[in-house]
This record gives C-alpha cells, structure tokens and sequence, in this order.
C-alpha cells in the first residue's frame, strides 16, 4: 500500500454523517440539504440538446488533448472573459481540457511536485480538501494559510516564514475563495507572482467560483489576467482550473479546462496521457458549447443574487452575516461551537449545513474555520428561504 494513504484525513462529509448518526430530526420538516456545494439550478436545455446531439461520438476514443472546437473556445472565453490580448492563449500551446477541475487540481501536484526536494505545498485554510489531499499524496507537506477576518478573509502570506517559501514548490488558490466568498484582488494576484518568481513555485488559480459575483460591473480578476499585465506574455509559473459546474450548473456533466504556462500544460498533458481519462467526445461538444454563451450565465448569476437578497434579509438579525463578493456560500459565525450548531440545527430543523472546522486545520492554537458553518445556497429559491426561516427560528 502507498504509505502516504495513511496521512490522508477524512472527507468533510464523512465526518458530518458521524456527527448526525442517531439523530432524528422533525418527521414533519422536509429536509434541506445545504452543506454540500452542487448547483441545483436547471441545466441549460441547449447545452443538453448538444449532448444528446452528439451521442454517436460515443464509438470513438478521445484525444486527451481535446478536439481543437473545445480549445479554441476555452481560449475565446478567456480573452473575453479576461480582457486578454487576441491570440495571447494558444488553444494548442496554452489549453488542456480536464473532466472537471476536482481531478485536475489533485492531479497536478501528482505532476509537478518533486519530492526529493522536501517539498511544501501551500494552501488557503480554510480549504477545498482536495487541495490537502493532493499535496499528501504528492509526498509534500502542506502548509496552511490563515484566511482570517482580519485580512478581509485574504490568505495571510506575511504568516509564511522565508524558510518556508523556500521550500513552496506549488500554491493553490481558490478564487472567489470557498467558503469565505473573498475575492483575489489585483494587487494581492501580483504580489503572490512576485513571490513564485523569488521563490521558484507554481501557482495554482482554482477559479470554478469566478463566474458567481456580487457586482455585474465588478467581475473577479484572474490570475492570467494579471500575470499578462505583468508582461508575461507566455502566463510564466500560472495555471488556473475552471469548469462548467458553477458557471453553467452541470456539476454532472465532469468538463472543465487547465489553462496557463505552456511548459506546465505539456508537463501535465504527458502526465495525463498515462493517468487522466480523456473527454468524452459529447461531452466536448456540449462544453464547447456552453463557453461560446454568457445569457445562461448571467441569468444563473441572478438566481444567486435573488437568494443572497432573501437570505440575509430573514437571518439579518439572528446570525452576524457579510454578503460574500462571490461564490454562493455564507460563512457566518456561530453562537457556540461549530459542531454543536450544526448538529442541534439539523436534531430540530432538519436543515443541515457544514462546520467549518471540518473545512480547516488549526495552526499555531488558532483554527480559523472554528465557530463558522459553510451554507450553501444551492438549493431552490424556496427552499433557501423555508432554511433561512427555520435557522432564525432555531435560533430564537
């Protein structure tokens, strides 16, 4: 057995179906399922007619670089999206399609972290697990960055001993941040180039929120964004993930793209070739299919915003609530413990979310995701509000 197994730490849900075991909520309250991140939205009916449409590419095995319609349109995504330079991404240098930005993210430590270096892999705490796990896996020790109020819920790199960075080989970021919802700024983006190019490590931008914001004027920056404002004409040291799960609601549907440094794409490409399953051929097309168009997208957008509106206004006065600048979770502070919340919530309401504890790890004695929950409003309008009503009921 692969020894590194055993550093592996339980999954967040597994850990929440511990904590609900032998509880028996309300029979008479239908139950909420707010703890795990998939979009409920209904899925765009002319993405699914492509799909169907394409049924017959099931006869034929996929390139794992993906058909050259699916990368060029990623690659106009992106210019448009980001305001790139026309012709800056190279769909057949810069794009390597992915079956959902879960696998790739794990992946990609598997691919580029050299462990015969005592390798670190730094990581936003709270965190995506997958982030941990890849790092673990990887034979690298994770190092874990406070997002704490206190920086606007931005990863604390002046926690980071120059030891430490010395040691960084790959740093994950999650932009907006799950579960806290903060955007990366600009200024923030910049200064972590500057500190992979001191201290010779990736960066790693899992951007699968980017499509979910506050302000339709105000969409988050991107790190290849950034990185082409800085002159870097090649996205040098940058990768960033994205997929159609939020964007689009199709979490199903495994389809999302790794973009950036050119000798980092035909590093994980080879990696690939041998470890990842290629796109299925009607899944490309139905993807190539959803990057071309943004009605959907802002129209998702707006099912979010029309919760967030509702939500915080029923919990206004029972729970200490800031809007988040993206993603679609809230990420309050409760009156007592984490678990203990989350728990009586769901024994008296049957509206189950998740502590934030199970999302974080605790570092020099402060655990940043200790006395929070992760809502996920995912669900339908009206289910959002029926939980919103039973939370501040639950808590007098």
């Amino acid at each position: 057995m692969n020894p590194d197994l055993d550093r592996l730490h339980p999954y967040p849900f597994e850990k929440l179906t511990r904590l609900k075991a032998g509880v028996t909520p309300p029979a008479g309250l239908a139950p909420i399922p707010l703890s795990i991140g998939e979009p409920k939205h209904a899925a765009p009916g002319f993405v699914l007619e492509e799909l169907i449409t394409h049924l017959h590419g099931v006869s034929a095995y996929p390139a794992t670089r993906g058909t050259p319609a699916l990368r060029g349109a990623v690659a106009e995504w992106l210019t448009r999206r980001y305001g790139l330079a026309p012709g800056r991404v190279d769909p057949d240098r810069h794009i390597l399609p992915v079956n959902g930005t879960r696998e790739a993210l794990f992946a990609v430590a598997q691919a580029l972290v050299d462990r015969s270096r005592q390798p670190l892999v730094a990581m936003p705490n709270p965190f995506y697990q997958i982030y941990e796990g890849a790092a673990l896996l990887a034979g690298a020790e994770p190092c874990y960055l406070a997002t704490p109020p206190e920086t606007g819920f931005l990863p604390d790199l002046d926690s980071v001993p120059e030891s430490a960075w010395s040691r960084c080989q790959l740093l994950y970021l999650c932009n907006p941040g799950n579960p806290t919802g903060a955007v990366l700024p600009e200024p923030f983006l910049t200064r972590v180039l500057e500190l992979a190019d001191r201290h010779d490590f990736v960066v790693a931008a899992d951007e699968c929120y980017s499509e979910i914001y506050l302000d339709e004027e105000r969409p988050p920056p991107g790190l290849l964004e950034v990185a082409e404002r800085q002159g870097r004409s090649g996205f040098e040291r940058c990768l960033v993930f994205n997929s159609l799960s939020k964007r689009s609601s199709l979490p199903g549907l495994r389809s999302g793209f790794v973009a950036g440094d050119q000798r980092l794409i035909e590093r994980f490409l080879l990696y690939r070739t041998y470890h990842g399953s290629a796109m299925p051929l009607h899944v490309q097309a139905a993807s190539t299919k959803a990057w071309g168009d943004e009605a959907h997208v802002r129209a998702n957008r707006q099912l979010y915003r029309q919760k967030f509106d509702t939500v915080l206004e029923i919990l206004a006065d029972a729970l200490p609530l800031d809007r988040p600048e993206g993603g679609f979770f809230l990420w309050p502070e409760t009156p007592v413990s984490d678990t203990e919340f989350t728990r009586e919530l769901f024994a008296r309401t049957n509206v189950t979310v998740l502590p934030g504890s199970y999302l974080s790890r605790p570092v020099a004695g402060r655990d940043p995701g200790e006395r929070r929950v992760r809502i996920a409003l995912v669900a339908p309008l009206e289910d959002c509000v029926e939980a919103a009503q039973r939370i501040r009921d639950f808590l007098g």
